[in-house]
């Protein structure tokens, strides 16, 4: 297995890929704000199935932090990370400053109106805006084939194939399985913000969407009862403060207040002490934990 290679500058990124480029070969490309798990490492695994060098980059990219969110605490372990990476098969890490990314005078955002304004976006004024556009200057620093992404933040995924369609990117974009602990609680980095009893009660909000899963495959159709099953699950754990619990559809993000299908969305967030939670299903098709 080749050893990791850091770099920090774009020019360095663009020449340590420039051999692979000139041959070829097929580089893939996962972006991550470091603080990595399991779940990251399956992107990566992942990224070399479908390309031939993969390249990952750790960035906490401050235009994603709104001003009471945990920008300056959020976790940071470098060293950790590139021992991940390299044991996953990531070749090249891309390590940059703030300056590199946003250098002095940057002022140009992107912005996706509608699909970026309901659920976490609801929540989160100009998160979103953040997100794509650090995921918009990546796409153009690295110059992948193909991007992989996990399918935990659906929003998000969904807004970065959407901006990567509209702006006619030669980029392949895939969603991956979301990684899961052994109790259902799906992977993240905001994890080890929870307290001992918090970690405890964080896998209800997989259990609310493996009810409402259960209570669709059993016959229910209508979204009233079954969101109304999802919520009692959640306020079962008084400590959970539900931002939301709603059904939508998964290409448009459109309400189901009515009839649901096949597939459609269960969406989910709450805070739990200091840690912002997000789940996600697709009726029909989930599988416990």
């Amino acid at each position: 297995m080749a050893a990791l290679r850091v770099v920090r500058s774009v020019t360095a990124l663009r020449r340590a890929l420039e051999d692979e480029r000139l041959s070829g070969q097929r580089i893939g490309f996962v972006p991550t704000m470091g603080a990595l798990h399991a779940g990251h490492a399956s992107l990566v695994q992942h990224a070399t199935q479908v390309s031939d060098v993969v390249v990952s980059s750790i960035f906490v990219n401050p235009l994603q932090f709104g001003p009471k969110e945990d920008l300056a605490h959020y976790p940071r372990t470098p060293e950790a990370d590139m021992a991940l990476l390299e044991a996953a098969g990531c070749r090249v890490l891309f390590l940059p400053e703030v300056s590199e990314v946003y250098p002095q005078g940057f002022c140009t955002t992107v912005q996706l109106p509608g699909l970026s304004e309901v659920l976490c976006g609801r929540s989160r004024p100009g998160h979103f805006s953040g997100v794509l556009t650090v995921v918009l200057k990546l796409l153009n620093m690295v110059q992948p084939d193909v991007a992989c992404f996990g399918r935990k933040d659906f929003q998000q995924a969904l807004l970065i194939a959407r901006m990567v369609r509209d702006f006619n990117l030669p980029v392949q974009v895939e969603v991956c399985p979301t990684l899961r602990e052994a109790d259902g609680l799906a992977m993240s980095s905001r994890n080890r913000y929870l307290s001992a009893e918090e970690r405890v009660a964080a896998p209800a909000l997989r259990a609310a969407v493996l009810a409402m899963d259960a209570a669709f495959r059993a016959g229910e159709r209508a979204a009233a009862p079954l969101l109304a099953l999802g919520r009692a699950r959640i306020a079962t754990v008084p400590r959970f403060a539900l931002d939301y619990l709603e059904l939508r559809d998964p290409q448009d993000l459109s309400e189901r207040d009515g009839a649901v299908k096949q597939g459609d969305l269960v969406a989910v967030a709450a805070q739990l002490g200091s840690a912002r939670l997000i789940d996600n299903g697709l009726l029909g098709t989930e599988e416990a934990p």
